[in-house]
Order: C-alpha cells, then sequence, then structure tokens
C-alpha cells in the first residue's frame, strides 16, 4: 500500500509523512529528494541548468517508479507534483494507493513559507509577506482543482504533527 501526501508547499507533507510512516512502520520518500538522489542535484539546480519542462518530466518518471514499487510506503510529494502531466491520474488510478491532500490556509502558508524561501526555488525571489500571500493564493487556485481529486482532505490549520498524524489515521482505518 502507497499513501501519497499531497498539499501545497508548507503544508507539512515531509513532516507529517515521517511521523506517519514511524506509525505505520511503512518506508517514506520525501519526492523531492527521491528526485535530487536519482538526478544527483538539488530540484533549484534543475530548475536552474535544466529548467522546469526538464523537471515536470523527471518527475513523471520518477513518479511511475515509485508507483511500481510494491512496498508499504508513505510518499511526500513536492507541491506541484499533482498537477502536470497524467500525475494525478497515476496515482487516483492505482489501486494500491491512497492520496491525502493536507489542506492549508493561505496565512499559514505564507507565514511557514516565509521563514524558509530562500530554500524554494518558486518563491526565493518574494522579498514581501503580502507579494507571498498573492503567489500562494493565485498558485492554490490553479492547483487546488488536482489536490481535490485526492481520496481523502485534511485540513492541517491549528493542527500539530500528531493531531493531523491522528486525523490521517482515523479516517483510513
Amino acid at each position: 500500500m502507497k499513501f501519497f501526501l499531497i498539499g501545497y508547499m508548507g503544508s507539512g507533507k515531509s513532516s507529517i509523512g515521517v511521523k506517519l510512516s514511524e506509525i505505520l512502520n511503512f518506508n517514506f520518500i520525501d519526492f523531492d529528494n527521491y528526485i535530487e538522489l536519482k538526478e544527483n542535484m538539488t530540484i533549484s539546480e534543475i530548475f536552474k541548468s535544466k529548467g522546469e519542462i526538464y523537471f515536470r518530466k523527471a518527475e513523471s518518471k520518477y513518479l511511475k517508479e515509485v508507483l511500481s514499487n510494491s512496498s508499504n510506503t508513505i510518499i511526500s510529494l513536492g507541491g506541484g507534483t499533482p498537477c502536470y502531466g497524467l500525475n494525478m491520474n497515476m496515482i487516483t488510478n492505482d489501486e494500491n494507493s491512497i492520496s491525502i491532500y493536507l489542506k492549508t490556509s493561505i496565512p499559514n502558508l505564507s507565514h511557514r513559507l516565509f521563514l524558509e524561501k530562500e530554500h524554494r526555488p518558486l518563491i526565493a525571489h518574494i522579498n514581501e509577506q503580502d507579494a507571498l500571500n498573492e503567489f500562494i493564493g493565485k498558485h492554490l487556485f490553479e492547483r487546488s482543482p488536482y489536490y481535490t481529486q485526492s481520496d481523502l482532505t485534511v485540513v492541517t490549520d491549528n493542527k500539530t504533527i500528531n493531531e493531523v498524524v491522528e486525523q490521517i489515521l482515523l479516517e483510513l482505518f
């Protein structure tokens, strides 16, 4: 069985994925880290040297690879992964996969991301909180049709990692 954690950057996919994998005794894959290992460069370097189109094609290729693995795994996807190519279809059509949308409000995302924006290629250039709010709002509007195709939606606002994990486990089992 595979559980895909889906949501905007900063929604807690990696932190929640690690905790969930510990509790369920599943493998954990941070999908961005997986791509970085396969490509032997960081996501930022891939974007800079090879461009977003190359990255999105590689992302789909590696998603197929992860889907073909039969082990019990929690996969924390990049925020854009479900929104390109047939990625979300591949996940939703896989009978051994469950997708979980970690829904987080714009103010909470903006607060979290502003503190670490230099590590995020899509927002590194944004220097004001209001501009970041606007950017996130636009992106969420574009990405929501993909995110909401998930099998389960969990709102993460005002919840600890443990509370989110507990809610996921209650809804799944």
